[in-house]
This record gives structure tokens, sequence and C-alpha cells, in this order.
């Protein structure tokens, strides 16, 4: 074959090599200075574009293939036709035939994989151990070369399918989703339901006499083509070998040249305009949100004009929309962005509104209104994109790394974007200005131009039921004196632009020492009775960043549940206080954080470390000097009372782990008596608590990163000295302690999930093993865990398709080591159990058949997940301080960690197993949570025989429950809690490990 016609369509600036076998790139590719990484794009002979990354460090490598199409595409009777084909996909292949090979492979090798489908996009990735990179390609390529599609597969996947569906009925974010696609122009492929389900795809086939296997086949034989692929490969190896395997392994992907797929319209016409829609949520949330028909700007990457408007319509500081929607009391929360596809976009401003805000809500139509008139007054000011853009540009300069997968994804997809090749690693510069542009845009933001949707459960009236997931809904035109209040739109006295940001940082210069080995730990540089200072000058990423965390421990912030809810409300109202000023900080990579611990209050400071030491003066004297607004408490109360209520609807699965939390930890108070606590709390309340909750303090401290340490130490010295705290007596120091199941007992609690409409039930599964100090029996929990995972995906979700959420692995909780599993499921929680007790028994077998080598090899990747460096900056910080937080201080916890799995042999393992995991081992410790769905038949309950009263222990010599074995019921929770031991609280792992620490 002619290389003309091998590559018919290459551009100018590729250069084909020397064998023919691929083009190169052959202008450099714009990289971050922070950036150690080689890269090299290629394209090969059958148009599969391809990235190549060289990482000498990385300790994961990773791959990800976008398909340019998504459900979009699907045929408009066999809705979820390409999500389908994503999930069949992983079933095997003509060269690995068995259906879990892939994800087996990579469960040997440190390794993970996902995939998802989107509108215009299939995209399928994996991360594996460095040394494993050419046999995940191998299998990974095979998918889009010669892919099964097993016959046996087909049904268990549309079961898989339709459970992904369920788990989303009841989610307010699907539901309001899908409500806005069913309400869209019918022409479009917007207008479709994506997921699919079982009426979709096995149901309504069968009725029109279609073989859903062949449907697929052929929509994977039309789409699934190299021209419209993009892969992205990222490993250790050169760049000419990673060539070589990607030319040796996805050359044979087929070409059939199909054209990119495009769709004529848009979702919003003439008839979807001009309309508002009343929708009701399932949690007690009031949103109101504008979209207004955009075109696709895909092609304008070099201005991003929509950047400006977001940048400004979504601004949070003085005189912006939000702060004066935020004065009335009208809303809790503003955003503004761009959402673009192929062939349209939207523009869209959304809010969460205050119950003031939703009874006023054509007001705030009225004042968003307001702030486009001001914009387009005013004029497109070049200095504001300058800063947009400046701010831009120090973010790309010091750009750090993240997890390997999540970057080639995330790559993958911007590949079939419109970029210059050339600029695929910084699509986020902004590179011109055209004020002709925005103001095309600006234009777009008319009167006569936008639908409305609003969600409330307060709306009644609601006559229509969107199909798939039942949202009920009314549509109405828009007032009449709403519209005419648009045509004549006038400008607010408090609508302004911006101020010049302060916060954008100006000096970079980082304190580089060069030195051989970086430290494995901070030390204390500062030790009094009120404080420790943790310290880490960074000695590996070398940017001009730095983070400071800082604990204020105090007793009373947990004490009661009305002292936890005032702590929550004191931090919520600091937030609030602080949003106007601090925006700016936040817009210019400078960012805080303040949250409620049961150990008191955490601050967060972190980002540029030139801005650092001002903005946390500022939020550590407004903590001191908190003055309440008493409107301001009264809103945040509600958020906070909503947040309680709306916390019942979470799902099973949430609720099964939050039972679980409350049964095994000592210190936890119930959501119910938190909302009971709320009720009384008036805002004079708050500043007499937080003055007594500062009085007397332990604060514990972490900066790491460009500080110096001299810095650091005057950092430390201006929070006491603001705060000015006593010091708190040694046994005012209180630590959440594990509750400790006795052994050989088997316990079980059954409530029935909240939401009555919720078809899902949930079982949370648990053995406790051992206290987290007992590094042995930690690690074998913790190599039985990596065992056990996969093949408890592949036996009770891939196999048994018990349903979509299945996960397992190891639990540590408040000093307590053990395992668990989780099922979230259509099926009764009884049959729920007993199958997650039926894959524990074949688990011995599982060992037994294991080879040595394989045994060898899984816990080789074991050590190699415990020994992956942090990849930026914040992930060291967040490791240092997640130990210093636990009390146990064992920074060096992986390294020990490596050296006793080591030490554990297979028979060491089998002999755990039969020791601590079999259901039949007298050591056994469970206690298991069922959340049961009240859609299930109520004649299936969890005891056979009548209940005890809530104030009895149940013996299991009384009762059997359908579940295999003996176990007791678990009645009352407190009075349960209230006979079990307590294991022993957080010290440190070492006795002298803070003496070796000091270097004061």
């Amino acid at each position: 074959m002619a290389t003309t016609s091998i590559f018919k369509n290459l551009p100018s600036n590729f250069t084909i090599s020397e064998d023919k076998s691929h083009a190169v790139l052959s202008v450099p590719i714009e990289q971050s200075d922070n950036d150690d990484r080689s890269y090299k794009l290629i394209r090969l002979s059958n148009e599969l574009e391809v990235l190549l990354i060289h990482d000498a460090n990385t300790d994961k490598s990773s791959a990800s293939l976008d398909v340019n199409v998504g459900y979009f595409c699907d045929p408009e009777s066999l809705s979820g036709l390409a999500h389908f084909c994503e999930h069949l996909l992983f079933m095997g292949t003509e060269k690995y035939p068995k259906e879990n090979e892939y994800l087996d492979y990579l469960s040997q090798h440190n390794g993970n994989a996902n995939a998802f489908t989107s509108t215009n996009d299939t995209n399928y990735h994996f991360g594996v151990g460095p040394e494993f990179l050419e046999g995940a390609l191998d299998r990974f390529a095979q998918f889009f070369i010669a892919p099964l599609f097993d016959p046996n597969c087909v049904d268990r996947e549309i079961c898989a399918v339709d459970s992904e569906n369920n788990k989303n009925l009841q989610l307010d974010g699907w539901r309001l989703y899908q409500l806005e696609k069913s309400l869209s122009n019918s022409k479009h492929p917007y207008s479709r339901f994506g997921t699919g389900n079982l009426e979709t795809l096995k149901e309504n086939p069968i009725k029109q006499g279609l073989n859903i296997r062949d449907e697929l086949l052929k929509f994977h034989e039309k789409y699934y083509s190299a021209n419209i692929m993009k892969l992205v490969v990222l490993g250790k190896e050169s760049l000419d070998q990673l060539t070589q395997w990607v030319i040796e392994k996805f050359s044979a992907i087929k070409n059939k040249n199909v054209p990119i797929p495009t769709f004529d319209g848009h979702p919003l016409t003439e008839n979807e305009l001009l309309k508002q829609v009343f929708a009701k949520p399932v949690k007690d949330n009031r949103s109101l949100k504008i979209k207004f028909p955009f075109p696709d700007l895909s092609s304008l990457y070099r201005f991003m004009p929509e950047r400006y408007l977001s940048h400004l319509i979504g601004h949070e500081g003085s005189g912006s929309l939000f702060t004066l929607l935020k004065k009335k009391g009208w809303v809790n929360s503003l955003g503004a962005y761009y959402q673009g596809d192929i062939g349209f976009g939207f523009f869209i401003v959304s809010i969460d509104l205050t119950e003031s805000g939703l009874a006023n809500y054509e007001d705030v139509v009225v004042h968003i209104f307001q702030y486009i008139e001001m914009l387009k007054q005013v004029g497109i000011q070049e200095w504001t994109y300058h800063e947009i853009k400046k701010i831009r540009e120090i973010s790309f300069r010091f750009r750090e790394k993240y997890a390997p997968t999540g970057y080639t994804t995330n790559l993958s997809m911007m590949m079939q974007k419109p970029y210059p090749r050339e600029w695929i690693l910084s699509t986020s510069l902004i590179r011109e200005f055209d004020s002709k542009l925005i103001n095309e845009l600006l234009d777009l933001l008319r009167h006569d131009n936008f639908v409305l949707r609003l969600s409330s459960q307060s709306f009644t009236g609601l006559d229509q039921k969107e199909k798939w997931y039942g949202t009920e809904y009314k549509v109405e035109p828009l007032s009449d004196k709403l519209i005419q209040a648009l045509k004549n739109i006038t400008t607010h006295s408090e609508l302004k632009l911006p101020e010049i940001n302060e916060f954008i940082p100006t000096d970079f210069e980082t304190y580089k020492k060069e030195i051989s080995t970086p430290a494995k730990r901070p030390d204390i540089i500062k030790d009094t009775q009120i404080s420790r200072l943790w310290y880490k000058k960074d000695d590996t990423f070398w940017v001009p960043k730095a983070n400071i965390y800082v604990l204020l421990n105090s007793p009373l912030a947990y004490a009661t549940p009305l002292y936890h809810v005032k702590t929550r409300l004191y931090s919520e109202l600091i937030k609030d206080a602080l949003n106007e000023y601090l925006y700016n900080a936040q817009m210019a990579g400078v960012y805080y954080g303040i949250s409620y611990r049961p150990q008191g209050l955490s601050l967060s400071i972190s980002g540029y470390n030139d801005k650092l030491p001002v903005l946390l003066e500022k939020v550590v004297n407004k903590m001191k000097n908190l003055k309440v607004d008493p409107e301001r408490f009264s809103l945040i109360k509600e958020k906070v009372q909503r947040s309680y209520k709306n916390f019942l609807l979470n799902s099973p699965s949430q609720h099964s782990e939050y039972y679980l939390d409350y049964l095994t930890i000592d210190r936890l108070w119930l959501n119910e008596e938190k909302l009971e606590a709320l009720e009384s709390i008036k805002y004079e309340d708050i500043e007499i608590f937080y003055a007594k909750l500062l009085d007397q303090l332990y604060i514990e401290i972490l900066i790491h990163g460009n500080i110096l340490k001299d810095n650091a130490i005057k950092i430390s010295q201006k929070i006491e000295e603001i705060l000015q705290p006593k010091a708190l007596l040694p046994s005012q120091s209180i630590r959440s302690r594990s509750i400790m199941i006795p052994k050989g007992k088997k316990f079980t609690y059954q409530r029935d999930v909240i939401d009555s409409d919720n078809v899902n039930s949930a079982v949370e599964y648990y053995i406790q093993i051992c206290d987290f100090k007992n590094r042995e029996l930690r690690i074998r929990s913790n190599i039985m865990s990596k065992l056990a995972h996969e093949p408890c995906f592949d036996q009770l979700r891939t196999k048994e398709q018990l349903g979509y959420l299945v996960s397992s692995g190891l639990r540590l909780e408040s000093g307590s080591t053990g395992l668990r599993i989780r099922v979230q499921s259509i099926k009764d929680t009884v049959h729920l159990e007993n199958r997650i007790e039926n894959f524990l028994y074949g688990l011995q077998k599982i060992i037994e058949d294991m080879s040595e080598q394989e045994y060898q090899t899984r816990v080789q990747a074991l050590i190699d997940r415990k020994l992956e460096k942090p990849k930026n900056l914040s992930q060291e910080t967040s490791r240092h301080w997640g130990q210093i937080k636990s009390g146990y201080y064992d920074f060096e916890q992986d390294v020990k960690d490596v050296e006793e799995i080591r030490k554990v042999s297979k028979q060491d393992l089998f002999e755990f197993y039969k020791k601590f995991i079999s259901p039949d081992s007298p050591r056994h410790k469970k206690l298991s949570v069922h959340l049961r769905s009240q859609k299930l038949n109520k004649s299936n309950d969890i005891v056979n025989g009548e209940k005890k009263g809530d104030d009895e222990e149940v013996k299991s010599e009384e009762l059997e429950l359908e579940l295999k074995g003996y176990n007791e019921i678990i009645n009352d929770m407190v009075l349960w809690k209230s006979r079990m031991n307590l294991g022993p609280s957080a010290t440190p792992i070492d006795d002298d490990i803070i003496s070796k620490a000091r270097v004061i």
C-alpha cells in the first residue's frame, strides 16, 4: 500500500517515520515549567492518534482510550446501547476469553480500571504497576480489536446496567438532568435517556423482534473505528519503547473511516424557550437554573470568550450579583458556567435558593439580567480578561502532577477537541483577547433566549411525571410580569465590576536546597502546653506553594449533640462572613477551609505561599471576633436543618455505612439527635458558645511547603497571639474508641430504608479483627482484603448480579481493624447477607487453589501500592496530617507495613482465614447492618419468630435468622453499645516518637 494512501489525512506538522509504521508530530508540545515528563504524539497507519508520556519517576503506569461516540448515537428505539457496549467490552476477547482476565490481571499488579459513557464519548482507562504495562496494554487493545460480546454475558450485563440505573433513580442530580433533557427538543439526541435499563435493553427489543446482541454488534461495527479514537499511554519506559508497543498492539484496530458524529439543530429551540419548569426533588433543596442556548465554542480555544462571562456573573466579591442576592437573604450559593458539546452549548446560571429567595424567584431572575445589563453598559474590560489570563498562566506554570489514571483520561478526552496538537497539555491557557467575540456571547444573554427551571418540595399542582425517573413537574410560560420586567431592564446601583485581585501572587521564589534523601516526616520545632508545631520544608516538589493545617482541640466541640451542632453553625458562620473578602483569594489559587471534627475545629490554608500569612491572619481574626448577624444565622440554621433532614434520604449503601459507624464508635451522635438539638439554638447562643470553645485549647499545627522555619514559627505565634487560649489538661484530651465485638459473636442490625420510594436495599457486612496497633494482624487483614477484592466483585456483582454497587476492603476506624463487604441491591437483605457469607466460605478454596507465584504476585502489588509516592505537595501534606490527626504519629507506617507484609506466607494467611474470616470460626466477630427497602415483601422479614422489645438483648439460642448460622438482633443500639467493651484510644505508635521528632 502506498504511503500517501496510508496517511492520506495527515496534517502538515506530522512527519512519517522511516519504517512507515507511524507519523510523529514534528513541533514541540508546550508543557508546564514544572513538568519533568517527556511527550511524543504519533498517528498510526490506521489513523489512531496516540499521546505517549515518559515519566521516569512514576510508580503507576496508565492508559486511556476515548472513542468519539456516546449515547447520542444510540438508535432511537434502543436507549442505553452505547452504555451497554461499554459494559460488555470488559467481558472477554478472542485473545483473552476469560471474562475477568483484564480486571484480574490489573488486580494482581496494583492496578484498577473503569469506563464511562457520556453524550459523545465512551472512555476506557486503567492504571497498573509500571513493570506490567505491556501486559495490560495487550489485554486493553483487544477490547477494540476482537471483543467476544459473549452471549452468556448479555443478560447479566443488562442486569448490571439496570442496577446502575436503579442506583440513580432517587438521586436529584440524575432526575433533574434527565428532566431537562426530556423537555428539550425531541428531535435532538440530547433529549434521550442515555443510561438504559431492563425495559430499553431487553423488554423493548423483544417486543420489536430484535436481538440485542446483534444490535450491539452492529453498533460496535459502525462506530468503533480507529480514526475516531484517541489513546494516551503513560509509563516509565522510553518514548521509543512505548511507541513500539503501541504500534504492535493497536495498529490492528480497524479504521472504518467513520465521520465524527454530528447532530443538527439545538436542544433549545423557540418551542422550549421562555418557559418555566417547576420540579419536585427528592431532597429538600430549592434551586433555580437559567439556561441560555449557546453555540459550540470549541473552535474558539484561543480566546475562550465564555470564561469572561462566567468569571464575572459567577463572582462572589464586592459588587457581585451573588453579594446582592445574599444581602437580600435569597441565595446560599451561585454558579455561572458554559457547558458545551458537539454542535451546541449552554450558558447556565445556577442558584441554591433560600425560602425567601424561592418566594421572590422572579426578582432573582430580574437581578441576574440587571447584572448582565450592567456588563453590556460598561463594555468589555480588557484588564479583567488579562487578570483571568494571568491566573491561568500561573496555574499552568506551577501545575503539579496528579494520579496517572486521571491524567491520561483527561488528555484522551481533550484530544477529541480541535486543539492544535502542540497545545494539548496547555488547553487551560487563554491566548488572545477579542472583545467582539465576548460581545457576541453577551448579546445571547437576552430576555427572550432562555428557559427557567425551579425545584422545590413545596410545589403543588404538578400534573406531569418524567418518564424515566418519575420526577413530578409542570411547565408554564413565563409570567407577563416577568417578561415585561426583563424587556424594560435597567441596571442596579449595587451591581459593579469586581476590583483588581490583590491576591494574585507575585513572588515565586522557591527556597530550594539540594538534598540526597527527602525527610520522611515533619519535625517538631515548637512544643508548649498550648501548641505543637510540626514543620517540613518542601524537599521534593519545589513549587512556590505551602499548606498550613491547624487542629484546635477542644473537649467542648463534641461533648453533646448540642455542642456539636453549635460548633458546626459556628464554622458555617465564619465561612459565610469571610466569603466576600476571600473569594478573590480562591480565584487566585489561595484556599482556606474550616471544618468541624470530634476533636474540635480544623483549619486549612493552602496555595501560593506569597499570600498565605495574610489570609491566615484574616481567617483566625474572624474566628476570634465573629459578630453573628441574626439574619445570616437564621438562613444558615435553616440550611443546616435541611442538610440533616436530607441525610435521611441518602442512599441505602450510605446509611448502612453510617449505622455501622455508629455501632462501632463510642462517641458518635445520631442525625436525629443533632436535628433535635438544632431546634433550640438562637444566634446569641453562638457568640457565647464560641468564646468558651476557644477559651481552652490544645493547638496542633502542620506547616509544609515553601516556607522557611523562622516564618513557620512566626505563623504559629500569630495564631496563639490572636486566639490567646488557656491550656487544656492532659485528661481533657478525648479521642474516639472502638466498640469491640466479643469473640464468636454475630450481630445484625436491621431497619427500613426511610425513603419509601427507594427500590434499593443494602447490607454492610463487617468482620472485626484487632486493635489498629496490632501491626501483625492488621497486615494480614490488609493482604486478605487485597486477595479478596477482585474475586468478591467478580462473584457478587459480575456473576451473581446482586447489584451495581458491590465493594469490599479494609476498614480502619477509631483504633480497630476489620474487613467489610457492602452490597446495594433490589434484592432482599437476607439474601444479600447469605450470598456474602457464601462468598466468604468460598474464599477458603480461592486461597487453597492459589499458586505460590500468584500469591507472591498479589502481595507484591500490595507492597507497590504501599510504597507509592505522593504525586504533589498536597498529597504529601495530607499523609503527614493524617498521622497527626489520628494520634498515632506513624509517619513511616507504609515502610514498616511493607516489612511486615514480606513476612507473611500463604500458609500464614490461610491460618488467618480459618481463625478470623471463616464464618464457622469460634473467633469470627461479625456485625452486619441491613437497610431494607420498604418496597420489599414484608413477609420476608429478617427474623423467623417474634421480635423482642427494644430493651431486651436477644440471645442467639432464642432466635434463628433466615441467615446462615445464629445471629443476635440489635433492637436498641444505645443499649447494645453500653454492654460492649471498648478498645484503646489512639496513642503514639512508639513511646518515643514525639521526642525523636523534636528539633527545638
